[in-house]
């Protein structure tokens, strides 16, 4: 990772210097924020504050609070205290919160409070590593902004055609203000002069460390920075975000406010019960079918490693009459985006997916995952099982352990998050997983 550390831009190097002193969630900045005692013993990995801040308290456009109350949200989560009372200040951002903690509501209630919208001018660019993800936070946009009509949001992502999306860029009327995409759209569409990114002022990248990890999608990333003013807001959010990735996310940046969970053990779920079945591989598909039988639930996501193996389970399922439908990489993008609109919409209660929509999609009824084959690492794990339990909700994880590898995969996360995960007890209280 640090290898290539060389291939990113440098700010100033009095810019770089100030680095050093970024203000981090600990140490605040010098405005007025002053931490008390108490306060700074808060865990940020918790979802209510400890004074129960409003969203009024953050002085927000009336139309934004109208928003946030159709919503139905009341308080924010520590990490939205932490961040957005800085974040509309236009002060850069890097924050690493757990699953489900509302780290996409930072971004849009921060950018949509700021952005000025002018006829044909873009000012806002959030890029993210999956469609999946950036349909759902254009989503985000489209809630939060429904009383400010004057902004438009659009999305734009590989596998449809790009003459489509030249049609939302030829005309000032048509232009949206706020781009959310995938980054090799979004820069295919800036090299081929029509989005054009001169008067940007707010660069989002939400989960960064999956897009600044993988090296092709780093450099369409910067690509795309260094097209932009040097005058800008920089904001980067991930659930994970390792010690070696934090300097190369902060060389985007200038003195940025830094929010970290206290620590990496911190990452696990409120909420969310943790259990794992010893089984060999021939009794899963049994084993599955009994779990779905007894398991109360309101939606079910099981992951598998391979998309064939997403496709032969889901038919499968489909076989034994349960209500289910199957998402992964190889599907042409409108399939996906309708599979996963339905499930969004409670038309299917289990779906199988593969890692594709292992990382920041948010369904609100999820409240099982189901580990059917084990994830490649701690990281993988975080991200799958944050799934259910979002924004600190009850919900149950089980996950298949059906070889050694198995077993020393589940050991380091257990031991990277100092957590306990018990095997599957024989009954399981209701209470325990699903909100009464």
């Amino acid at each position: 990772m640090t290898d290539h550390a060389d291939d990113l831009i440098d700010y100033e190097e009095e810019d770089e210097s100030m680095q050093t002193d970024a203000p981090t969630a600990e140490q605040p900045t010098g405005n007025g924020q002053d931490l008390s005692e108490d306060n700074t013993k808060d865990k940020k990995g918790s979802y209510v504050g400890i004074h129960s801040t409003g969203f009024r308290d953050f002085l927000l456009k009336p139309e934004l609070l109208r928003a946030i109350v159709d919503c139905g949200f009341e308080h924010p989560s520590e990490v939205q205290q932490e961040c957005i009372p800085q974040s509309i200040l236009g002060m850069d951002v890097l924050c690493q919160a757990k699953s489900g903690m509302g780290k996409t509501a930072v971004f849009v209630l921060a950018t949509l409070q700021q952005v000025e919208p002018a006829p044909g001018e873009v000012s806002v660019i959030v890029l993210c590593h999956t469609r999946e993800l950036a349909f759902q936070i254009r989503s985000e946009y489209t809630r939060f902004s429904k009383y400010m009509p004057e902004i438009k949001t659009d999305v734009f992502y590989g596998g449809i055609p790009i003459r489509d999306d030249y049609k939302k860029f030829a005309s000032k009327e048509t232009t949206p203000h706020i781009v959310v995409g995938t980054p090799g759209r979004i820069l295919a569409l800036v090299n081929d002069g029509q989005l054009k990114v001169g008067s940007v002022k707010h660069f989002v990248l939400d989960e960064c460390d999956k897009m600044l990890d993988q090296l092709d999608m780093r450099r369409d990333v910067q690509a795309i920075f260094r097209k932009t003013p040097h005058n800008k807001q920089v904001m980067m959010f991930s659930a994970t975000l390792s010690k070696e990735i934090r300097p190369v996310c902060k060389k985007f940046m200038q003195n940025p406010l830094e929010i970290y969970v206290d620590d990496e053990t911190k990452l696990t779920l409120h909420g969310l019960q943790q259990h794992f079945i010893k089984l060999p591989e021939t009794a899963k598909n049994r084993k599955l079918n009994d779990l779905l039988d007894t398991l109360e639930f309101n939606q079910v996501c099981i992951f598998v490693k391979s998309v064939q193996r997403a496709n032969e389970l889901n038919k499968l399922l489909c076989d034994c009459n349960f209500p289910s439908i199957c998402i992964h990489g190889a599907m042409k993008q409108e399939e996906r985006i309708a599979k996963y609109k339905s499930f969004k919409d409670f038309q299917k209660r289990i779906m199988v997916a593969t890692d594709v929509f292992g990382r920041g999609i948010d369904i609100e009824r999820v409240n099982i995952v189901i580990n059917y084959d084990m994830p490649d690492g701690p990281d993988t794990y975080l991200h799958r099982v944050g799934r259910a339990g979002r924004f600190g909700t009850k919900g149950l994880a089980i996950t298949f352990v059906a070889n050694q590898e198995d077993a020393d995969t589940l050991n380091k996360v257990q031991e990277r998050f100092e957590v306990n995960i018990t095997e599957l007890p024989t009954e399981l209280e209701i209470n325990d997983y699903m909100a009464s």
